[in-house]
């Protein structure tokens, strides 16, 4: 007996606490793109890609999106498109540009500045042991619009031709002389070319350009590219002086780069300076303080906590085996109004079938069906507490399918309870009393309601690991009603039962009563 009012009183505080403690901190679910509105970002590849490469770009897809902390974004294929749904997005511009970069990220040598708009410092790359980072200031020119863009871009060619051929200084001086010089387009960033690409700023202005010679490790490249596939992990630390990026390379990554810096410092007039360039932007253009690293590279300059952040994800998720058409790219703003109607529809709908519920387990089992209803508040409530909980720990959204997931699961939940009051009809229709029935009915049926909820649960796993998108949150939460249905079952059902029988006003009471319920009018306590 004590044993039951233990489990009955911690399983109401426990819940109704965590209800509270959801409340006060003002803690609630998250919701998807259908409930709340958001992005939806459709990418258009260039030409034929395979299925696998497709595939590929997808997970790194999900992989930069997920890095950017969207709860229950969806990134999917619909034929040999690519589907992006942010939901909730609060700075959109930012997550469309980080979704939006798919070509191959790579390290490019810096040999020159070329026409800037305005100053810009240059951040600066480190060992972790090596001394504080120093800025390299670039030297400031200006720049006007072309008087005829296709001459530029051919006197421009002309000269990137003599630097990709080993002639840097004869570009140099060509291009120097030149009253206006071409920006290199997305579709000629070649990674074994050299390229005139800006310097990305976050008001899209241009405010620097630089001369980078080809991703390789040598000049005829027979070391490789040097590229994002060579980089290991890369991290976002605050150190002394500010928030720094630790780039940890691939033993491969490692030797390039310190090819690579010593290939730098041996220039004639050396730039010292690693662009990393990704969709024909230089992201950011690092000054090396030394020819050889012995542990992990440091990026360090005048960062901020999101700009270390962001070039850290950029430096993780950079490759994509696919490019696509950015002229094809559309961006959708999603509102949550139909969804939101949807969900008032389905609430609405879940209310009415649980009053039903209510309705006809009081027909059948009289005042044990207020033990129907109580379970149902508290796994509710349970629910409620622990959505809000995964959604401000992990992301954890909830959609419509979600929703579903949750009223599907509400007919799981009364299956126990019937289960459980079946029995104890056969049990007191045997001769037994009512206390020794409470007992032995649950033993008996409690490994009934375990088999049921054991195949839901199978149901929902599988559906969750072989689906994607809106069936995985569906799987998801009937899998999670069907976890805290288990408990309430244990812990509170058959607890509440016992109480209940023990009570003789409870058991004979006319009409209303357990025994009337239990279909044993001569029923004894």
């Amino acid at each position: 007996m004590r044993k039951n009012v233990f489990y009955l009183v911690t399983t109401v505080v426990v819940v109704l606490g965590a209800l509270a403690a959801t409340i006060v901190t003002g803690k609630s679910p998250v919701l998807g793109l259908d409930l709340q509105g958001g992005v939806s970002v459709r990418l258009v590849p260039v030409g034929d890609p395979s299925s696998g490469s497709l595939d590929v770009a997808v997970d790194i897809i999900r992989n930069r999106v997920d890095a950017l902390g969207v709860a229950e974004a969806e990134v999917t294929r619909e034929g040999d498109n690519i589907v992006v749904n942010l939901p909730g997005v609060k700075d959109r511009d930012k997550a469309q540009r980080i979704v939006g970069r798919t070509a191959e990220l790579r390290f490019r040598p810096v040999l020159a500045p070329i026409a800037q708009q305005e100053e810009a410092p240059a951040e600066s790359t480190t060992t972790t042991t090596g001394d504080p980072a120093t800025s390299v200031p670039p030297e400031s020119t200006t720049t006007t619009a072309p008087a005829n863009e296709e001459a530029t871009r051919a006197a421009t060619q002309l000269a990137l031709d003599a630097c990709t051929s080993g002639d840097t200084q004869a570009a140099v001086t060509q291009l120097s002389s030149m009253p206006e010089v071409a920006t290199t387009r997305v579709a000629d960033d070649r990674a074994k070319s050299c390229v005139i690409l800006p310097l990305r700023r976050d008001d899209d202005e241009v405010q620097q350009r630089y001369l980078l010679g080809a991703a390789c490790v040598d000049q005829e490249c027979t070391g490789g590219t040097f590229t994002g596939r060579d980089i290991a992990g890369a991290d976002s630390d605050f150190q002394q002086g500010g928030y720094t990026v630790t780039v940890d390379f691939k033993d491969s990554g490692q030797e390039k780069i310190n090819a690579f810096a010593g290939a730098q410092f041996s220039l004639p007039t050396p730039q010292n300076q690693m662009a990393i360039t990704l969709d024909g932007v230089v992201q950011s253009a690092p000054a090396f303080q030394t020819d050889t690293f012995d542990t992990d590279v440091v990026i360090s300059g005048d960062f901020s906590r999101t700009e270390s952040e962001d070039l850290a994800r950029l430096l993780r998720y950079g490759a994509l085996p696919v490019r696509f058409d950015e002229s094809q790219q559309t961006v959708e703003n999603v509102s949550p109004t139909l969804g939101r109607d949807q969900l008032r529809a389905g609430v609405t709908a879940g209310i009415i079938g649980i009053v039903l519920v209510f309705a006809y387990m009081f027909l059948y089992y009289r005042i044990l069906a207020l033990v129907v209803v109580a379970g149902l508040g508290l796994t509710a409530a349970a629910t409620y507490a622990l959505v809000s909980y995964l959604g401000d720990s992990i992301g954890l959204a909830l959609t419509l399918a979600g929703v579903t997931g949750l009223i599907v699961s509400v007919g799981v939940t009364v299956d126990s309870y019937i289960v459980y009051f079946e029995r104890l009809k056969d049990e007191v229709r045997s001769g037994k009393t009512v206390r020794s029935s409470v007992d032995r009915g649950f033993a008996s049926s409690f490994r009934t309601i375990l088999a049921a909820d054991l195949v839901s649960l199978i149901g929902a796993a599988v559906l969750y690991l072989l689906a994607i998108g809106s069936v995985r949150g569906f799987a998801f939460f009937l899998g999670l009603a069907t976890l805290l249905d288990l408990a309430v079952t244990y812990f509170f059902m058959h607890p509440l039962v016992v109480l209940l029988a023990r009570r003789p006003a409870l058991l004979r009471a006319r009409y209303v009563g357990i025994a009337s319920g239990l279909d044993a009018a001569e029923v004894t306590a």
